[in-house]
């Protein structure tokens, strides 16, 4: 079964966060936890808390083993940017684009199959 959590409207370039989310997709939540906790981008904290989410949404609503989740899909989209202007020299003015973006997750527990012994 699939676990989801979103995060949305995050104030972070998407280009920024898909550094990161590159980093831990389809690992293990605890190795993924670990990663994030030495990564040195600002977009670490974010991801961090929805990966948090998303692993207590497992746990609490679906009686997940936590040892088990792996991160199934991660994504990060572009959202609408907010359109500033900056002053300029000789009276003119220069477009300031305020980049946002959504974060999906997936988690999944994966579940080891019996192997049967043939001859």
């Amino acid at each position: 079964m699939e676990v989801k959590a979103h995060l949305k409207s995050i104030r972070i370039s998407s280009r920024k966060v898909k550094l990161v989310i590159d980093l831990i997709r389809n690992k293990q939540v605890g190795e993924a936890d670990k990663i994030l906790m030495f990564t040195n981008k600002i977009s670490v904290l974010p991801i961090r808390k929805l990966l948090k989410s998303a692993v207590a949404n497992a746990v609490h609503n679906f009686k997940m083993d936590e040892k088990n989740l792996f991160i199934k899909t991660i994504t990060a989209g572009q959202d609408t940017s907010l359109k500033r202007w900056r002053p300029r020299a000789f009276g003119r003015a220069a477009p300031i684009h305020k980049h946002a973006c959504h974060i999906d997750i997936a988690l999944e527990e994966r579940v080891e199959k019996p192997t049967s012994k043939t001859k």
